[in-house]
Parts: C-alpha cells; structure tokens; sequence
C-alpha cells in the first residue's frame, strides 16, 4: 500500500508541476525536490498587459522555388529571378518575419523577343519583391518602385520547376 500512495503522491506533484508550469507560475517545486523556473512574460509597467517579443527574422534558406512564368532560385547573397520576358536580381539575405512575410529591393530587367541591338542597353529599374512563405509555398508579387506599376502575382513551390516561356 505504501507503494501506492508514493505514485500518487508523485502523480499528484507532477500534475501540479505542470499545471504550474503552464500558467507562467514563476517556480515550482520538481519531484526530485529541486526547483524549476518559468518565465513569464514581461509586463508593460503603463498597461499592465503581457509585452510579447517578436523573433529576429529568419533569412529565406537557399534554394529554387517555381511556378508558371517564375522561376526564383534564392541563393547566399540574394536572389536570381527569371519570368518569360524579364530577368531580376535581388541583393542581400531575404529576411522572413514570424507570420512568414519578407519585403527585398531588386532590379528588374525587361527583356523582349528578337535579336538584341548592339547599341541597346537595358539597366533595369528598382522594383519591390514582396510575398509570403508557408512550408513548402510563396505567394510573391512584383511591384516597379518609380513609376508604381504592378507587375505581377505569382504563385510559387518549393523544388518545383518553374513553367517559363522565354521571349525569342
């Protein structure tokens, strides 16, 4: 019998434990007799509410997402961006916030079909790339910075290949 109410005791400490544990109760005593600390979140000193702290965002990993008219294969220092008439490059890590967002500057370099002039130049011009991720999808929209022009919206997977119509 003693066997038995020594479980429940511990059974009983467990449960309080946790459930201590699971509130942000500050400590709690474990069954081995140590303590154990919880955090709680900080308190903001004018409303009294929890203060929640964001993460540092993440970079968006290396790799190639595709999907009809875009190819986006992100690398160490950016991103390489290839759609049916038009190329684009991105510089610097893409950084992905908690809910999955990230905004990059890049330049956007219309392209067209038939020979290229030996005096044509095409510089580009600053566009904003804008999406979301979620597990293995993107949802990516294209923006002209000067003059505001949508580019376009473009559905993307992760190691899927892309589905691109080179202007010739």
């Amino acid at each position: 019998m003693n066997s038995i109410k020594r479980i429940a005791t511990a059974f009983a400490a467990l449960q309080l434990f946790a459930a201590l544990a699971f509130a942000g109760g500050g400590t709690a005593a474990a069954l081995d007799g140590t303590t154990a600390v919880t955090r709680r979140a900080p308190m903001s000193q004018r409303s009294g509410r929890r203060v929640t702290r964001r993460r540092a965002p993440d970079a968006l990993l290396p790799g190639t997402w595709g999907g009809q008219h875009v190819r986006f294969e992100v690398t160490e220092g950016g991103a390489n961006v290839e759609f049916d008439c038009a190329h684009a490059t991105l510089k610097g890590k893409i950084l992905v916030n908690g809910a999955g967002q990230f905004s990059a500057r890049g330049t956007y370099f219309p392209e067209h079909g038939g020979p290229v002039r030996a005096d044509e130049t095409n510089e580009g011009f600053p566009a904003r790339f804008e999406g979301r991720v979620g597990g293995s999808l993107m949802k990516l929209t294209v923006t002209r910075v000067s003059p505001r022009e949508d580019l376009g919206t473009f559905s993307l997977a992760r190691d899927k290949e892309a589905e691109i119509f080179k202007c010739r």
